[in-house]
């Protein structure tokens, strides 16, 4: 009997079936040992020279993340880990060396000293070591909790990253002290947002803020701001995405790059391009603090929810914008040139809301104060139940993103919404937050804020190398607890933050002088920093400071886009009550199936040392 041989058609169906499956398995083969999404999605370079190059990707669901380290110059071994600040010491790491035989990987810690020591617990997993033309790459796992004390928790916020490259060979891992590699830092933010893409619209047009070929500057650390200005009649257009342009080469160089749109006041702002901080710059550039776009290092493309865009141009809109690039030189390189900046993606075709930017935390006064030789000292801002009643529609508005901002001794930023005197969700948190590392961060979870909500933000700051107390102010040795919050509908809410009552205030420097012997001047000429510097810091003094600022009511300043307050009352206003508190999430352990208990895994690397 003849078996019928199918169509063309009925062939192609079954050949395309057969792939299917075929794909279906491979994929299901995958996700135990490398994520699904390869390449992987997020890069940067992990020292100055590009030598190592650090790529990630994260699966939530497995609460995992799948690194890739690129060796460019394999010698004798590299390490790579993280800590709480970026120290080689106490650092949780991962290790590759060689002892002149034979090459070894291990999950490992290092102690107070920068001693390196094997982890008892081996909660890195090697997946693949090899050779490749670019240089050694290594692929490895690690959940993001282990509970292993020894090991660093993985969550949202910032991530110090350090990594340490071996020259020669070392007989064995506890041989290895930090002290005497070539070690770095970088920073980042680990736990991208799994967010899907939005559309975008057919009739997008682009625009690039750039550099105009920078001479970077042979110095470890310049800011570099560079005015340009949008055409002649320029429309009311919304900004639906941006992205980083970084010039080839450089991408070890540019630490951040923000644009700022300048004042509408202004009817000109003068051309400029140099260092931020020169005498040269124009007062005006001061006036150039509206922000549109932000980038910092590992970060990808921005976009805005399909149905908000960022407003700019048209009337009551100033053409003129600052663009402000950070670059990180810590090699000193000289004679680099450099054109990054940020490429704009916007439509003339307005969609059905105007996002906003709203400023939360604390006023910038020096009625806030952080005593010197403080290690956790806590300040926090409010955006009073009185305020969001009287300024948020009805309906609400719903934050989508946040860029947290502190100056030089901030640690730790959170904020969080209460309603009914209850805290119900964090807005955005950042346990490891650093000053020289700041992004504006999508959030997860879009955060609902109704009329009559609280929004608490609390700053932690470190003054432990300062003499004096660390008051509050615009100056870089002064201090600020900001979270600049992107939301829509945008509304004329921009500024919802409070400070201490100044009353108050001066009520705590007459009690100090009560007890010490009238060493703080009250009178009208002192101002508030003056006095700060004479308060003499023993535990009392301390304590109370901190105990006012717990419970003395505040100011609020709940501004218009104008700078003027909503019509109200707002000076000695009641702190708001909250009786509920968020409970601190438990670390989840992973199954011990991803873990060992063993040694260091022997590693087959090929044509190089061991």
């Amino acid at each position: 009997m003849q078996v019928p041989r199918p169509s063309v058609r009925e062939a192609a169906s079954m050949y395309g079936t057969a792939v299917a499956i075929f794909l279906v398995i491979l994929v299901a083969a995958l996700q135990g040992s490398v994520p699904a999404e390869s390449p992987f999605p997020y890069h940067i370079p992990l020292d100055p020279e590009g030598t190592l190059e650090l790529s990630w990707d994260v699966s939530y669901v497995q609460e995992t993340v799948h690194f890739q380290l690129l060796v460019r110059e394999f010698k004798a071994g590299v390490l790579f880990g993280m800590s709480d600040r970026g120290e080689l010491e106490n650092a949780d790491l991962v290790v590759l060396w060689t002892n002149g035989d034979s090459a070894y990987f291990g999950d490992a810690w290092s102690d107070a000293s920068g001693q390196i020591h094997l982890d008892s617990q081996q909660d890195y997993q090697l997946l693949q070591a090899q050779r490749t033309p670019e240089g050694l790459c290594l692929l490895f796992k690690r959940p993001f909790s282990t509970c292993d004390p020894r090991d660093y928790l993985i969550e949202d916020g910032t991530v110090h990253l350090v990594y340490g490259i071996l020259e020669q060979p070392f007989p064995s891992l506890e041989a290895i002290n930090t002290s005497v590699l070539q070690t770095g830092l970088q920073r980042v933010q680990l736990l991208k947002p799994n967010i899907s893409t939005p559309t975008l619209p057919s009739d997008m047009l682009t625009m690039e803020i750039r550099a105009p070929d920078v001479l970077v500057p042979g110095q470890e650390t310049t800011y570099w701001c560079y005015i340009s200005e949008l055409p002649d009649g320029f429309a009311r257009h919304h900004i639906v995405m941006y992205e980083p342009i970084v010039t080839k080469g450089n991408e070890a160089l540019v630490h951040h790059m923000e644009v700022f749109q300048c004042a509408a006041e202004f009817e000109s702002v003068p051309r400029f391009s140099g260092p931020c901080d020169s005498k040269m710059k124009p007062d005006r550039l001061n006036y150039c603090r509206h922000v549109l776009a932000a980038w910092a290092l590992g970060a990808k493309a921005f976009y805005y929810p399909e149905e908000a865009g960022l407003a700019f141009g048209g009337p009551g809109s100033s053409r003129f914008l600052r663009l402000e690039v950070h670059y990180h030189n810590p090699l000193k390189i000289q004679g680099r040139r450099d054109s990054s900046g940020i490429r704009l993606y916007y439509t003339a075709t307005l969609r059905r809301f105007n996002a906003g930017i709203m400023e939360l935390g604390l006023v910038y006064t020096p009625v806030m104060a952080i005593p010197p030789q403080e290690m956790a000292f806590v300040l926090t801002g409010y955006c009073t139940d009185k305020c969001t009643q009287m300024a948020l529609p009805p309906s609400g508005i719903h934050i989508f993103a946040s860029q947290l901002h502190t100056h030089l001794t901030g640690r730790k930023v959170v904020t969080v919404l209460a309603r009914d005197g209850r805290e119900r969700e964090i807005v955005n948190r950042d346990d490891h937050y650093s000053p020289h590392f700041q992004e504006i961060r999508m959030l997860k979870k879009v955060v609902s804020v109704h009329p009559g909500d609280v929004l608490i933000t609390s700053c932690t700051y470190n003054t432990g190398d300062r003499k004096l107390a660390t008051v509050g102010g615009f100056g870089i040795l002064e201090e600020m607890c900001v979270n600049y919050v992107h939301y829509y509908p945008q509304t004329q809410l921009e500024l919802c933050k409070s400070a201490v009552d100044s009353g108050f205030l001066q009520k705590y420097f007459h009690l100090v002088n009560r007890f010490n012997s009238e060493e703080v001047c009250t009178c009208p000429h002192a101002s508030v920093p003056e006095q700060f510097a004479s308060v003499p810091w023993n535990s009392f003094n301390r304590d109370v400071l901190k105990a006012l600022y717990g419970f003395a009511p505040i100011s609020m300043h709940c501004n218009k886009s104008s700078a003027v307050r909503f019509q109200g009352e707002w000076s000695l206003q009641p702190l708001p009550e909250i009786i509920s508190k968020l409970e601190e999430p438990a670390p989840r352990c992973p199954a011990s199936g991803g873990q060992s208990s063993g040694g260091p895994t022997m590693v087959s690397i090929g044509g190089g040392k061991g």
